[in-house]
């Protein structure tokens, strides 16, 4: 019982924690995306900047609070574990391994959690109860 208590709070701080800090990467994001100025930003995908800036900020705005929340957790993390590999591999290719160690921290976090969902303090689990 107690370990049981101890992975479902370790998988909430995983959660709440990661989904926070890629949060504060979203929203400066999300206030270009609605600047109004011209967008400068990494087309990987050949989609255009403005396209691959939406595509970054969904997913470090609205999956990460869908994260936060634990709803859909293993879903939620698929645009996160993309977008950490692209900021890892492409946008920061030629930079130091420092600059591409954040993103895949990140990645390596947000794979745990398509493992594991989202633990047993999330709305993935109140809905499964409540069936």
């Amino acid at each position: 019982m107690k370990r049981d208590f101890q992975s479902s709070l370790a998988l909430l701080l995983l959660r709440v924690g990661s989904g926070a800090l890629i949060l504060t990467h979203g929203i400066p994001k999300l206030m270009r995306l609605f600047s109004g100025s011209e967008i400068k930003f990494a087309d990987p995908f050949g989609l255009g900047p403005v396209i691959s800036l939406g595509l970054a900020t969904f997913a470090e705005v609205v999956c990460a609070i869908l994260v936060i929340i634990g709803f859909k957790t293993r879903l939620a993390v698929v645009p996160l574990i993309i977008t950490m590999l692209t900021a890892a591999f492409y946008a920061h290719w030629d930079d130091p391994f420092g600059r591409k160690e954040l993103p895949l921290l990140f990645c390596i976090v947000f794979v745990s959690l398509l493992l594991t969902g989202g633990g047993k303090y999330s709305l993935d689990k109140v809905k499964k109860r409540s069936r």
